[in-house]
């Protein structure tokens, strides 16, 4: 059994640190995504590129790495679906061919839960878009999104998957941390405001 949940973990690490964001901006012809804004890897910061069709692309191809760790190592045990989706969480904020720094995690977070709890991820969603409409902060909403997370998969009597997505929502939170800063301070961006 170990064998087979280290097998699933790292091949759910090797699909999560695919750098989708990186790849689809290169071959739009938009340089190196790396380059602009935050340097980050994921949706949003392709979304500073003026793409919203490759941002858009980068959201899903990021969430689906994680659902599709999940569903497919899922196979040989529930547990080996958690752990593969767990770790392509960690195989996008930390992958190895980008010297370990990738994105945030909030597609693959979302890509995780609804490869190994479709209801859960439907909840993040919910939300995220609930807080989304009242505060207008993407960040905030991702924060509260991921807080609520493991309490909605105990809820569902998912206890593995909870334990994974605590450990997830910390490692997300400390990514977030200028985020964080910046909404304490007042000086955080909103959906839809021009920079």
């Amino acid at each position: 059994m170990i064998g087979v949940l280290l097998f699933s973990g790292v091949g759910g690490y090797l699909l999560g640190s695919i750098p989708f964001g990186l790849l689809l901006t290169k071959a739009a012809g938009l340089g190196d995504v790396r380059d602009i804004g935050s340097g980050n890897i994921g949706a949003t910061n392709v979304l500073r590129t003026g793409r919203k069709d490759i941002a858009a692309a980068t959201l899903l191809l990021d969430a689906l790495k994680a659902t599709a760790a999940a569903l497919l190592f899922g196979l040989l045990s529930p547990e080996a679906g958690v752990i593969a989706g767990a770790c392509a969480f960690l195989g996008h904020i930390f992958p190895v061919w980008l010297g370990f720094k990738g994105g945030k995690g909030v597609a693959t977070y979302i890509g995780f839960l609804l490869g190994v709890s479709w209801p859960a991820g439907l909840a993040f969603a919910a939300i995220w878009l609930a807080t989304a409409k009242i505060t207008r902060y993407s960040s905030l909403s991702a924060l509260f999104a991921t807080f609520a997370s493991p309490l909605v998969l105990l809820a569902l009597d998912q206890n593995a998957a909870a334990g994974a997505a605590a450990v997830m929502t910390v490692i997300l939170w400390v990514k977030h941390k200028d985020n964080i800063a910046r909404l304490r301070g007042g000086t955080e961006g909103r959906i839809g405001q021009k920079s």
